[in-house]
Parts: C-alpha cells; structure tokens; sequence
C-alpha cells in the first residue's frame, strides 16, 4: 500500500465520484481508479460498489476508511515533524 492510493482512496470515499475525486488529486480518471484497483486487490475484495452515475462504500470499505483516514494522518504527522525536526536542526 502507497500514500497516493490512500489518498485516492479516501477522496473517491469523500466524493462519491471517481471523476471528481480525481479532479481533486489532480490526476487522471484511469490512474486513480487503477490505484483503487491495487488496492482492492490487497484487500481481497471491492472496496467501492461502482453502478452507472452512483458510487459508494462496500462493507469492506467502511470497515477499512477509519484505518486508511489513521494511516494517511500518521503519515502526514510523520512528515510534518521530519521537516520541523530538519529545519531545526
């Protein structure tokens, strides 16, 4: 698992909506939604139930948003105090 596909992960979460989620990660529809695709496939299963204009979480995917929204907040934290702890220095 890769910072970018939490991040994809959670805007598509966010937003409902594979196009403007990657709208707002700032990269292309079929890049995100591979990124979605690899995850899934660690997590064994669909994380989003994708019909024609309406996108939403599986069961799967509300049981792991809580921990991705942790990993991608950590990992934020993580790079915050890298760069204090750099310029301190």
């Amino acid at each position: 698992m890769e910072m970018h596909q939490v991040r994809y992960f959670l805007a598509v979460a966010q937003e409902l909506n594979f196009s403007r989620a990657a709208e707002k990660c700032n990269v292309s529809q079929p890049s995100l939604s591979r990124a979605i695709q690899q995850l899934e496939e660690e997590f064994g299963g669909p994380l989003f139930n994708r019909e024609r204009n309406l996108t939403h979480l599986t069961d799967l995917g509300e049981m792991v948003r809580p921990h991705l929204e942790n990993v991608f907040i950590s990992g934020g934290n993580a790079v915050r105090c890298f760069r204090l702890c750099w310029w301190v220095a």
